[in-house]
């Protein structure tokens, strides 16, 4: 489903060049759960960018369900992102003049595909069937992040990234995403990458890979009966 091979970005930062990810090389199954983690600055976000096709690597590349990222152009990046990757971030980004079952409603009409009823269906599934009609400012931000997740699967992505999808939540309302995301990664064989600093979270997830000063330097597995 994804692989990376000896993947680095360099920016220039003050005239000078600034490393942030290093020979970075791994592959990941298709139905996977990572968590990619690390202290703040160690690149976390940023090879998660490069994973997603929303940044191109200085040198290495990215196979991305077969797809090499460094053979397309920006039209058909974007393309694979809207047909086959779903997104969740730390800020929810809801649509703040859309109702939840808008939201979620969007990425189905990018694709041209009847919506409402699969929306719905999706807001059930995380426990909102009787919040569709509500904005985001009349949402909790437990529910807000519902919403997102609910959104982020609404297209059946083959891959799902996340950027500390609890960063912005207390600690029972995490418990409750990191649960809903596992459920899901379980049931719909959805891929699951994540960046998080939430140690419940990592522990959800059945490989964790540490990163520090931009290179890998922990790669686990755990077993399916520990997960």
């Amino acid at each position: 489903m994804l692989r990376c091979q000896q993947l680095s970005r360099t920016y220039l930062s003050g005239g000078r060049e600034l490393t942030v990810l290093k020979d970075i090389t791994f592959e990941l199954e298709p139905g996977g759960f990572l968590a990619i983690v690390g202290p703040s600055g160690s690149g976390k976000t940023t090879l998660l960018g490069l994973l997603a096709g929303l940044d191109r690597p200085t040198t290495g590349r990215v196979v991305l369900d077969g797809n090499d990222l460094n053979a397309l152009d920006e039209n058909a990046r974007a393309r694979l992102r809207g047909e086959r990757v779903g997104f969740v971030f730390q800020s929810f980004q809801l649509v703040p003049t859309l109702t939840a079952l808008e939201n979620v409603q969007v990425p189905l009409e990018l694709r041209g595909e009847r919506a409402e009823a699969r929306a719905a269906e999706l807001l059930e599934r995380v426990g909102l069937a009787g919040r569709g009609h509500h904005y985001p400012a009349q949402l909790s931000g437990g529910e807000q992040q519902r919403v997102a997740v609910a959104r982020a699967f609404a297209n059946r992505p083959r891959i799902l990234f996340a950027d500390e999808p609890t960063g912005n939540l207390d600690a029972r309302t995490g418990h409750m995403i990191v649960e809903l995301m596992a459920e899901l990664n379980r049931d719909l064989a959805t891929t699951l990458v994540l960046v998080t600093h939430d140690p419940d979270l990592a522990a959800r997830a059945r490989r964790t890979i540490r990163l520090a000063d931009g290179v890998i330097v922990g790669d686990s597995n755990r077993s399916e009966s520990a997960a």
